[in-house]
């Protein structure tokens, strides 16, 4: 699991070397499966557009993960209540300055048709329901950051997407370059600027509603590993059959 979320999970923390940096991990069990924690920020909470996007996709593959869950927090475009999870079905990016890929000098062309894996989609789906809530989906447009949005930005970007964050992408990509399942819970924490009247949320309000959701998060997610079967029969693991030139 790759987080910029903060769950409490408990376990053991531990540090691993990878060709693009040192990786900062914890390992812990849910629901009696072994589960790595991974913190997207670092303990500095490393703006959106330095966070090192390969070292923790490959962090985690050379963990052994075959999956990835990872937890986001955006903005709402399409007026979905604040607190609420969504799960993202595309998406749309509008990055300037990451590297979204492993293959730098050589061309691999990794199919998208379908972003994320419907496996684990329907696992979270299925924890929201059973964590008391109705599951939404939604198009994931993810900013450079790390400002927040112009009202004029939000204005344009809303023709794209339904929700708006600044760390969905490159590690949607780089987990299907490496050939993992990968998905992303969102937790809807504030309306985009210019989407309600009166003055725009703080980051300290932001940051408030986020902790409030905590409990329900971890929640879903542990409902949501039960519910992962432990048979892949989705198309991610053969991403590189016909992706290299």
């Amino acid at each position: 699991m790759i987080g910029g979320v903060a769950i409490d999970l408990g376990g053991k923390k531990g540090l691993i070397e990878t060709p693009y940096g040192m990786v900062k991990f914890k390992i812990t069990s849910m629901d009696g499966k072994k589960v790595a924690f991974i913190p997207r920020h670092g303990e500095g909470h490393l703006p959106p557009h330095k966070v090192n996007y390969r070292a923790l996709i490959s962090a985690a593959d050379m963990m052994g993960a075959s999956r990835i869950i990872s937890t986001n927090t955006v903005g709402t475009m399409s007026w979905h209540p604040i607190g609420s999870f969504l799960i993202a079905n595309d998406f749309v990016e509008f990055t300037k300055s990451r590297i979204c890929t492993f293959y730098e000098n050589r061309a691999v062309h990794v199919d998208l048709s379908q972003p994320y894996c419907p496996q684990i989609q329907a696992a979270l789906k299925e924890g929201v329901r059973k964590a008391g809530m109705e599951p939404q989906e939604g198009v994931y447009v993810c900013t450079e950051g790390p400002h927040l949005e112009s009202p004029a930005q939000i204005k344009m970007i809303r023709k794209f997407g339904d929700v708006v964050g600044m760390t969905g992408y490159p590690e949607v990509v780089l987990a299907r370059e490496l050939e993992l399942c990968y998905a992303s819970i969102c937790i809807v924490t504030n309306p985009a600027t210019g989407m309600r009247r009166g003055e725009a949320m703080t980051a300290s309000e932001i940051v408030k509603v986020m902790k409030s959701s905590m409990e329900k998060l971890r929640e879903v997610i542990s409902i949501a590993i039960s519910e992962i079967p432990l048979e892949r029969n989705c198309a991610c693991g053969k991403a590189l059959d016909e992706a290299k030139l």
